[in-house]
């Protein structure tokens, strides 16, 4: 295989795994970020996030475990966690949640999963803050008409609902996507949101942990225990991989093997043929042939003398024919041909001097 094949090849196996990364790990990292406030993609929540920020609401991350906040909290003091789900589902409220909701603290979930009803896709519902656009067919049907209120929906069902546990409340929403980056021009979404979070006028965190975001305490915490399991779930990780994998195809691109080296044989020089064409060159530059006729054909008696042992004292043409007959049996017809042409001094083509040139050398490997 020679070196553009290998090229390609290499070239093809980079962009083959790259494309499988992206299809098997990014999707899942975007689906991690989905809803995050660090996020500016459309399904992120970084546009109402500083939003918030401008109407001056005592508004935090939250980049820890539900537990830390349970132990950081103090006593009598109230706050509203926010948490966006990456992907839909029905979140499983432990005992221990619904009594930090019951001591007066807000829980909002949104992204919860319902099945889809005969409601368009798109619809638009009249607020006190304005229209709010909703892009969903999913609504809750069954709620507990003691325990929980509708706070948005449609004759097909229930968009945001809330559940009054003694002090506090839970409320949620079937779609995650109320006030996401994708309806920063719909200002009813992000007043809804905000009216639904600031109700209680205590503080709001919003849950960056649930997306992989974490403190660096909490990050050495959980890498001294399971450094892989940190790894698959933070952002980076696809990114990791694909590093990894380039700069595996850079080590073979490099001909660094993962194994013996292969010991490569010396090239098998043809000599005849080398020696006519740097005499050719020579005789382009020089342009007299018969000059190199008489030089070479010296040299190439001598040559000639030696292999029959004869010497190197310059002596007649029959001598070294009777020699050459003697110890070849060969005729010695080519060999008069040269001594012939080398002894007349006549002008002679390049291609004939070329043709007295190979002549010569197979005279000499026969010897």
């Amino acid at each position: 295989m020679n070196k553009n094949n290998k090229s390609w090849l290499f070239g093809a196996i980079a962009i083959t795994s790259i494309i499988v990364i992206s299809l098997f790990l990014a999707p899942a990292n975007n689906q991690l970020n989905s809803g995050s406030t660090y996020s500016r993609a459309p399904d992120g929540y970084g546009a109402w996030y500083n939003f918030m920020l401008k109407k001056n609401v005592a508004i935090q991350r939250w980049e820890k475990p539900f537990t830390d906040l349970l132990d950081s909290q103090q006593i009598n003091s109230s706050v509203t966690l926010l948490q966006v789900n990456s992907k839909l589902e029905n979140p499983r409220i432990s005992p221990q949640v619904k009594n930090w909701v019951k001591q007066g603290n807000i829980l909002v979930i949104l992204g919860i999963n319902k099945k889809p009803t005969e409601a368009n896709f798109t619809t638009l519902h009249d607020t006190k803050v304005g229209k709010v656009k909703i892009e969903t067919r999913r609504r809750a049907i069954k709620l507990e008409p003691k325990k929980d209120k509708i706070l948005l929906g449609d004759r097909y069902g229930i968009i945001v609902w809330e559940k009054q546990l003694n002090k506090g409340k839970i409320i949620q929403a079937t779609t995650q996507n109320l006030a996401a980056n994708a309806y920063q021009d719909i200002t009813g979404n992000y007043e809804f949101l905000a009216q639904l979070v600031t109700q209680n006028q205590q503080p709001i965190l919003v849950d960056e942990y649930i997306h992989g975001y974490k403190e660096k305490e909490i990050i050495e915490k959980e890498v001294g225990t399971n450094l892989i399991n940190y790894l698959v779930k933070t952002p980076l990780f696809p990114v990791f991989i694909q590093g990894l994998i380039i700069l595996v195809i850079l080590i073979f691109a490099q001909n660094r093997r993962f194994a013996k080296p292969i010991k490569l044989s010396a090239p098998i020089i043809d000599n005849s043929q080398a020696y006519i064409q740097a005499l050719a060159t020579v005789l382009e530059k020089a342009e007299s042939r018969e000059f190199i006729l008489e030089t070479i054909g010296k040299k190439e008696k001598i040559k000639l003398q030696n292999k029959l042992g004869l010497g190197k004292i310059p002596l007649d043409d029959k001598i070294l024919i009777d020699a050459w007959i003697q110890q070849t049996g060969q005729p010695s017809t080519e060999l008069e041909k040269l001594f012939k042409i080398q002894s007349q001094k006549q002008k002679i083509t390049e291609s004939e001097l070329v043709t007295w040139l190979d002549k010569w050398q197979q005279i000499l490997s026969v010897t």
